[in-house]
């Protein structure tokens, strides 16, 4: 049976029993065709109700692990073995000129509800929050980098208690919510400071600077939106990815 659902972990039970299933078929313990335990089955196996199991097919089918038949059950339809990207470097690097002696400070990480812009690149109703977090890059109390980041709450609402001065989001999604990143798209674009930005980086307003815009993607889900500015006349951005199987 392998892995049971933890229920002091704060990932939702559908994506612990997603994601348990999904390594049986990896794993092979499944084989394309087969068919897998029935809903009761599952509910049984890993005491879950019967909503929890449904949401969790739902997943795997929409990643393609599995497919339903009418009248017959739910088979293995192949086995997918997804790749994650893994970001080479992370947010204390996103400089061009990396260095000792980059700290990093957390100026917000609260909850907020999704502007128009927001609701369309989180792919959220209004109605539901996200969390907002704002930091910034520092070298000898110059301000390097601003970085601003929006997550839909329901993916990590503990998100909101991590120590963001010592973990990339990134390594956070990875490594602790267990959100395997599958795509990111990165936007360069020349943008103009506005009074805030102007005032950390202690530059005019409307000084042209470089912003960079990211999506995060997990399967299907739009996982983060985020957006940073670079200081003025201190080159461009560097980021490298690789791409692993898992």
């Amino acid at each position: 049976m392998g892995k049971l659902i933890d229920r002091d972990n704060p990932v939702k039970l559908y994506l612990q029993l997603a994601d348990i299933l999904k390594k049986r078929i990896e794993l092979g313990e499944w084989e394309i065709g087969s068919q897998i335990p029935t809903e009761e089955e599952l509910c049984k196996i890993y005491d879950v109700s019967r909503a929890t199991v449904r949401l969790a097919i739902s997943e795997l089918t929409k990643e393609g692990y599995i497919t339903k038949q009418q009248g017959k059950g739910t088979f293995v339809l192949k086995k997918v073995v997804a790749d994650k990207l893994t970001m080479l470097v992370s947010f204390d690097e996103l400089m061009i000129e990396p260095s000792e002696g980059i700290k990093t400070t957390v100026h917000a990480q609260t909850i907020m509800m999704p502007t128009d812009d927001l609701v369309d690149k989180l792919d959220v109703s209004s109605d539901k929050h996200i969390i907002y977090i704002k930091r910034t890059r520092e070298f000898k109390d110059m301000v390097l980098l601003i970085q601003e980041s929006f997550i839909p709450l329901h993916f990590c609402p503990y998100l909101l208690r991590e120590d963001l001065q010592n973990m990339s989001l990134f390594e956070f999604f990875e490594k602790r919510a267990s959100i395997h990143i599958t795509a990111v798209k990165n936007n360069f674009e020349p943008t103009l400071l506005n009074a805030e930005e102007a005032k950390l980086f202690e530059y005019p307003i409307k000084t042209p600077a470089i912003m960079l815009t990211q999506q995060l993607y997990s399967g299907l889900n739009n996982i983060m939106f985020s957006r940073s500015v670079r200081r003025p006349g201190r080159g461009g951005f560097f980021i490298e990815f690789e791409k692993k199987s898992f």
